[in-house]
């Protein structure tokens, strides 16, 4: 979007206002569409924190997402945890993953999140 859509900065504004991490969405973003729950950004970093903590290898990189987040302006992210990039009949990864998505690359959406049946 050259132009972020105000009804989804406004929904991402409210995320990070309340503190919920229990809107669902579901966007399309460079040709990938994906849904989850969007959080507040500081609680995304912190989640992501942990798993990075709790890795062998990437452990040394949780201090980049230790930095307390800056409050000014409307969002410019929407950050999304327990979340699925949607291909074919199935969401990748099975157990959700965590993703951050700059709200002008959003070229649509949808309130709620997708999932699959075999039926």
């Amino acid at each position: 979007m050259a132009k972020p859509d105000e009804l989804i900065v406004d929904i991402a504004a409210r995320v990070e206002s309340g503190q919920s991490t229990q809107m669902s969405l579901t966007v399309v973003t460079g040709g990938a569409v994906i849904t989850g729950r969007l959080a507040p950004e500081a609680v995304w970093r912190q989640r992501v924190s942990e798993v990075l903590t709790n890795s062998a290898r990437l452990g040394e990189f949780s201090a980049v997402f230790d930095t307390p987040v800056e409050k000014g302006g409307p969002p410019t992210h929407l950050h999304f945890h327990v979340a699925r990039i949607l291909q074919g009949t199935v969401g990748i990864p099975e157990t959700g993953g965590m993703y951050r998505v700059a709200i002008e690359d959003v070229s649509a959406w949808t309130v709620g999140d997708f999932s699959y049946s075999d039926h």
